[in-house]
């Protein structure tokens, strides 16, 4: 039953990233989350707060404004006051230059009830790369911002 639960939420936290709905996903973390996203370019790097979890989003619905983000499976282990979630997702997009952007990837979350602690994005940080260059060749000069760091 509460495997379910988290399960179902963290599909729903999934479908409000797809929507731009980022102050639903971040009512469901901690104040000192930690987001880890790979890579050496303007989504990568670590933060360490709401505020500049908030502040990655945002820069996200900028850089990628069509991204959606399937669920394909989610694993969720633990109890309450310690729980991993393991979410299996494809990221599909339309960059401003006309071509396709795929992806696959895993996220590690772990919660304590019922609250995002923790964060680890996993993809091909070469693929998110290249269509960041992608789009700042196509005008979103934020593309190739520093990473947020907070």
């Amino acid at each position: 039953m509460y495997a379910s639960i988290v399960e179902r939420q963290a599909r729903a936290a999934f479908e409000a990233v797809n929507q731009h709905d980022y102050d639903a996903f971040n009512k469901l973390c901690v104040s000192d989350v930690t987001h880890r996203f790979g890579g050496d370019h303007a989504l990568g790097g670590t933060r360490h707060t709401l505020a500049g979890l908030r502040l990655w989003f945002e820069r996200l619905g900028r850089v990628m404004p069509t991204l959606i983000l399937k669920v394909e499976e989610v694993w969720v282990k633990g109890w309450p006051w310690d729980t991993t979630i393991i979410l299996r997702w494809t990221a599909t997009a339309k960059p401003l230059d006309g071509g396709a952007y795929v992806n696959h990837g895993v996220h590690l979350v772990g919660m304590r009830w019922f609250k995002v602690t923790s964060i680890d994005a996993n993809e091909d940080s070469q693929v998110v790369a290249a269509v960041l260059r992608r789009q700042a060749a196509s005008g979103i000069d934020e593309a190739l911002a520093p990473a947020i760091e907070t």
